[in-house]
């Protein structure tokens, strides 16, 4: 199928989903936006789109063309985005890759900064080059991905290596989105790479958590494994990988689904996070992710945004007005009740890391603020607070800095 004949699926998809937004939240909307009664159940159901759309992972033909247009017409807050990302050094197109055939999170030998540099890199010129227009940053971008496809054969270390595989995995995947069809690019390569090294990790983590109790890992490990298995379905038009991930969504049984990833309900459509009595640093980095997996399905025909009666959109309200600075229910959480796990309790809320920038708001206020109409107070004041968002490079040097891929104002203001 033509990329235009995606672009007109995609759009009809769009126009249909918000007919069906009016009323999301029910097994009517639930329904009838491709899941199955079982899936609400506990089942499986067989979520993927019949035929893929690119652009379709976190950016769609809609969003990258709006950029374009309204960076050109020199409208804010999109300029003051698209001016962040331009001075970010990441994204020049004179960046070279240092490609390695084996990558090393957690223990000795550690070097998978140099792969999270470039995979933002990669991102980063391949934005410059849709919303710009320069080749030359297609160019860089094309020869990133390429480099890596042609060298990368491990992802290895201690437990962190699923870290390695879920966060890396599906910013990479991304990246390639972007840049599909573009003269040079080795697409088949690309997706053997992600399909050998990553996804097997992926796979692994979701089906055993390291051999350990299933709630040992915070949301956030299951989540970025998530993500790459959803990224990767979309890269390589693999149903049965975006079937895997959107099913671990509804009915996982790790932190990351859903349900255990927003175990309690408050009032005034609140709910709260899995890891809100750690810290707030990795409770944001949840709001990215989480964010980041329900926008790509968006993008694919499916509405996980307004799953369980909008349950992620009143954990996002959640987060966002504890770190305004105002004050919250906190119902305890206990963790490891099962079999050889080591039972432990959140009493109260965390307030490490409190009030911490990081560029995942602008996503989730466009989204329910915008595309829904909602009233999202929370969201939208913390969006404005840390526009205009930048990305990897902009928020630390280490890695916690390039969790998110970031530039959300650019990408997602209205």
């Amino acid at each position: 199928m033509s990329r235009i004949n995606l672009h007109q699926q995609g759009q009809q998809k769009e126009l249909s989903r918000r007919g069906l937004l009016k009323t999301a939240g029910g097994l009517t909307a639930a329904l009838a936006v491709g899941a199955s009664a079982t899936a609400l159940t506990g089942g499986t159901a067989n979520a993927a789109p019949a035929t893929f759309v690119h652009p379709g992972a976190l950016h769609a033909y809609g969003e990258l063309n709006r950029a374009k247009v309204r960076v050109a017409a020199g409208d804010d807050p999109w300029l003051s985005g698209w001016n962040r990302l331009t001075a970010n050094g990441h994204s020049a197109s004179t960046w070279q890759p240092n490609p390695q055939a084996t990558i090393i999170r957690g223990g000795d030998g550690q070097n998978y900064g140099i792969l999270y540099n470039d995979i933002h890199a990669a991102y980063q010129n391949a934005l410059r080059w849709h919303v710009g227009g320069t080749r030359a940053n297609a160019d860089a971008a094309v020869r990133i991905l390429n480099a890596w496809s042609s060298t990368l054969t491990t992802v290895t270390g201690n437990a962190d290596r699923f870290l390695a595989a879920g966060i890396y995995g599906y910013q990479f995947a991304n990246a390639a989105e972007l840049m599909r069809g573009y003269s040079g690019f080795d697409l088949e390569r690309f997706k053997t790479m992600m399909l050998n090294v990553f996804y097997p990790l992926n796979n692994q983590f979701l089906n055993n958590h390291n051999d350990a109790c299933i709630t040992n890992y915070w949301a956030n490990w299951d989540l970025c494994n998530m993500n790459s298995i959803l990224a990767i379905g979309i890269l390589c038009d693999d149903g049965a990988k975006y079937d895997q991930a959107v099913n671990y969504f509804k009915n996982g049984a790790g932190n990351g689904s859903i349900r255990n990833a927003v175990p309690f309900l408050h009032p005034d459509n609140l709910a709260q996070w899995q890891e809100s009595g750690r810290d707030q640093g990795h409770t944001m980095m949840g709001m990215g992710q989480m964010g980041a997996f329900c926008e790509m399905a968006w993008n694919q025909g499916e509405d996980l945004y307004g799953y369980d009666n909008n349950r992620f959109m009143k954990a996002a309200q959640y987060v966002a007005k504890y770190n305004l600075g105002e004050n919250v229910p906190f119902t305890t959480y206990t963790w490891g009740t099962g079999q050889n796990c080591a039972q432990q309790s959140h009493t109260v809320i965390s307030s490490a890391s409190r009030g911490q920038a990081r560029p995942v708001w602008d996503i989730l206020h466009y989204h329910y603020a915008r595309r829904r109409g909602l009233s999202v107070p929370y969201i939208t004041r913390m969006a404005e607070s840390v526009r205009p968002e930048g990305g990897g490079g902009d928020y630390g040097s280490n890695s916690g800095g390039y969790d998110q891929l970031g530039f959300g104002t650019v990408m997602y203001a209205k």
